[in-house]
């Protein structure tokens, strides 16, 4: 969305409303490809495994008791993970998506939808592929309907119909989009079980950033946002979530897509001004080293059910 709907990122292209689309549509079938030449090249071989690695926030309906409300987290969800999952795991792209674009794709009198489509060798190909889901997670959102007219400029964005709002009473201790929700963590694996068969799963990408340079290196709220978020992957391990391994983001400060060296995710403070870019630890590097040596909480009263 961001490389060729919005132009925010490289290649930097503008395509409103088509753009994404058609990136995500090829993403899909070259990772079919290349999971499938690795099946047939090198799997009997290596035993390996290919997966992908798909970010999404998690939705919640604003109003857990209106139906519309339910709807909107729905889509906030299958257009943001279903959009890549949906085709690998069940062989297409979640029916909202087509619904939803479709419609909106036919208001503006175009004779095709903007989401492509699968042939039916296609779907048959891209099914299946994947040993393994890596998920990104940062944060949660509340999530309402909200209709667009469909005569503004077509967008991703505006596609699904809906609005996310924030709990001001949320940790926001990063970036003014990472926001600490803990609990969203464990819905969103939950939702993974249920709606794709359970897969095996490794957390590819969570951590938070921080706002202000810490000079001190004493990061406790990343502290907090860690032993939270990991608190909730132990909840949905005893629901039955099949998650086999975690990795923070990330070992070091660095490069952080647009927003270059301004936003520091690491557990390493690195100072970047000089050209040996010394590294420091933060306090957070050592809880996480107890809790990597522990291979869990250090001190189970830690633990919250």
């Amino acid at each position: 969305e961001k490389g060729y709907e919005t132009g925010e990122h490289a290649p930097g292209l503008k395509l409103g409303g088509c753009g994404a689309y058609k990136a995500a549509h090829h993403i899909i079938k070259t990772h079919a490809k290349v999971w499938h030449s690795y099946n047939n090249t090198w799997r009997s071989e290596q035993q390996g495994m290919v997966g992908i690695s798909l970010t999404s926030g998690w939705g919640e309906p604003v109003d857990p008791h209106s139906q519309t409300d339910r709807d909107a987290a729905e889509r906030y969800i299958q257009f943001h993970l279903g959009w890549f999952a949906n085709p690998i795991y069940r062989g297409d792209y979640p029916e909202i998506m087509k619904n939803y674009v479709g419609r909106k794709s036919a208001q503006q009198g175009l004779g095709t939808s903007r989401l492509p489509t699968f042939s039916v060798q296609e779907k048959t190909y891209i099914k299946g592929t994947s040993d393994f889901l890596g998920i990104g997670h940062f944060t949660t959102r509340y999530v309402l309907q909200k209709s667009f007219p469909f005569l503004q400029v077509s967008s991703y964005h505006t596609d699904h119909d809906l609005a996310e709002l924030v709990d001001p009473k949320w940790p926001a201790p990063g970036p003014k989009w990472l926001y600490s929700v803990p609990w969203g963590f464990r819905r969103l694996l939950n939702f993974i079980k249920t709606q794709y068969g359970n897969p095996l799963i490794y957390v590819t990408e969570n951590g938070v950033s921080e706002k202000v340079q810490c000079t001190q290196l004493c990061d406790e709220w990343r502290i907090e946002y860690l032993k939270g978020y990991i608190n909730e992957i132990l909840k949905a391990l005893n629901d039955g979530v099949n998650v086999k391994g975690y990795t923070a983001w990330s070992l070091l400060d660095k490069f952080e897509w647009n927003k270059g060296f301004s936003e520091r995710f690491g557990f390493y403070h690195i100072d970047f001004k000089n050209k040996n870019k010394p590294r420091y630890p933060k306090a957070s590097a050592d809880y996480y080293k107890k809790i990597i040596s522990a291979n869990g909480f250090p001190n189970q009263r830690e633990v919250m059910s």
